[in-house]
C-alpha cells in the first residue's frame, strides 16, 4: 500500500543557476539542479512507498530553504537549519548522516566517509548513496572527493562542484 504523501515544488534563481526545492508538510525533501523531473521523482518516491501528489508553491508563499540557498551561494550562510524529510535506505541515511558532520570548507574522501559510517570496504555503496543524494548542498555531498584530491562526480556538474567548494574556501570563517 502506498501512502499518498504531497509535495511542493517551487523554481528559484541561484547564483549557480536555476534550482528547484520540493518540500512536503514534514520539511524539505528535495533540491535540484534545474526544474524537478517529477516522472523520475515520482518512481524514486513509490520506490519508498510514498504516491506523490504535486502542488506548486505559489509565488507570494515564502519558503526558508529558499532564502537560506540563497544566503548559502551568495557566501552569506554555512549551515542549515531547515527541517528535513530525508527519504532513502538506512544505508543511504546512514552515508547522508555522516556527509553532514564535514565541516563548511572541509573535505573528506570517499573512504573516510566509509570509515566514519564503520564500513571501511563500502567505499562504491558510500559513492552510490553519495550519488542518490536527495538534498545536495543542504547535505554537503560537494564536500566528498577522491581519495587522491581529485573532483569527482557531482550531481550538478563538476564545475559547480568546484565553484561551490571555491566558495566556501574563499567565505569560510575560522
Amino acid at each position: 500500500m502506498r501512502v499518498i504523501t504531497r509535495f511542493y515544488v517551487k523554481e528559484l534563481d541561484t547564483a549557480i543557476g536555476r534550482m528547484a526545492v520540493v518540500t512536503s508538510d514534514k520539511g524539505l525533501a528535495h533540491v535540484t539542479f534545474g526544474a524537478v523531473n517529477k516522472v523520475n521523482l515520482t518512481a524514486r518516491l513509490m520506490r519508498f512507498g510514498l504516491k506523490p501528489e504535486w502542488y506548486d508553491l505559489k509565488e507570494d508563499e515564502s519558503l526558508l530553504v529558499c532564502d537560506q540557498l540563497t544566503e548559502y551561494l551568495n557566501g552569506e550562510r554555512q549551515d542549515f537549519d531547515v527541517p528535513i524529510d530525508l527519504i532513502g535506505t538506512p544505508f543511504q541515511k546512514k552515508v547522508w548522516s555522516a556527509l553532514r558532520t564535514i565541516g563548511y570548507g572541509e573535505t573528506k574522501s570517499y573512504k573516510d566517509i566509509a570509515e566514519m559510517i564503520g564500513a571501511p570496504k563500502a567505499v562504491r555503496a558510500v559513492g552510490g548513496a553519495n550519488n542518490q543524494n536527495p538534498l545536495p548542498i543542504v547535505i554537503p555531498c560537494h564536500r566528498v572527493i577522491g581519495s587522491n584530491g581529485a573532483m569527482v562526480g557531482y550531481g550538478g556538474g563538476l564545475p559547480t562542484k568546484e565553484r561551490l567548494l571555491a566558495l566556501e574556501s574563499k567565505m569560510k570563517i575560522s
